[in-house]
């Protein structure tokens, strides 16, 4: 079964999802078109790029993933095709790719923009082309390399992880880029001390469920993606603490005479 995909930055209601998806329906009948995520904030190319990230692999081998986030190319940059993973990837070469894969792709085609010049007319035709068995390299120029942005990890001083968020999820809980590997390759073993925007909320225990604490009690949990996740049992940890992508959290040795912060 064909599969496009979109992530874009537009509202549930806006005409650019009904134009593209009319467009694609013409050109390729049959294929299923499903959102993967509609109303990234405007321009975010770090939140376009974690979603898609996480997302792309759960789709079938083949899937062709439309990328409408900051997409109106600017000069210097290109609309491309990139192959990776057994999987194709259309957008703007504004540094996305780079985000989404962290590691050079399969194959890299500059789309032939010789019959449109309008972004959502040739993410269409370049999918549906794909879709009907046509290669990259048939749409277009392969090119050697795409834009580069630098991912924001976690750092690592002498006994100490800091990290910041970079997600913030439909209940408010608060994502970082503190991975699982990072955490266990300084404190497997040891007592720790997860501090949360300042000294003032911090826990020294990492759960596995939000119910392993009582309603209105913070936690911290590896998630799904192995990634640290501070949350509230019941509650929105990002507004409650005012957490904010770009927000730091901060994981120490744990000092003995203090204990978990309860908020409530």
């Amino acid at each position: 079964m064909p599969v496009i995909t979109l992530t874009t930055e537009w509202k549930p209601d806006d005409i650019y999802h009904g134009i593209i998806k009319g467009k694609i329906c013409n050109l390729c009948p049959g294929v299923t078109i499903i959102d993967n995520a509609v109303g990234i904030p405007a321009f975010n190319i770090a939140h376009a790029s974690f979603v898609i990230r996480n997302t792309y692999g759960n789709y079938p081998k083949g899937t062709v993933h439309i990328i409408c986030v900051h997409s109106e190319a600017v000069s210097g940059q290109n609309y491309l095709i990139v192959k990776a993973k057994d999987h194709y990837f259309i957008g703007t070469d504004n540094g996305i790719f780079n985000l989404i894969l962290n590691a050079d792709p399969d194959e890299i085609v500059k789309i032939d923009c010789m019959e449109s010049s309008d972004e959502l007319d040739i993410f269409a035709r370049a999918a549906s082309a794909l879709l009907s068995g046509r290669k990259p390299s048939e749409l277009g120029k392969q090119v050697k390399n795409i834009s580069e942005r630098v991912p924001l990890r976690a750092t690592i001083e002498k006994d100490v992880i800091i990290g910041s968020i970079i997600f913030i999820d439909s209940y408010g809980n608060a994502i970082s880029n503190i991975t699982r590997e990072v955490f266990n390759r300084v404190f497997e073993e040891r007592e720790y001390r997860i501090l949360i925007q300042s000294n003032k909320n911090y826990t020294d225990h990492i759960l596995e469920k939000y119910s392993d604490v009582p309603v209105g009690e913070m936690l911290a949990r590896f998630n799904s993606l192995d990634l640290l996740e501070i949350a509230i049992n019941g509650a929105n940890v990002s507004e409650l603490l005012d957490l904010n992508v770009g927000s730091v959290l901060r994981i120490d040795q744990r000092v003995r005479q203090t204990s978990p912060n309860h908020l409530f």
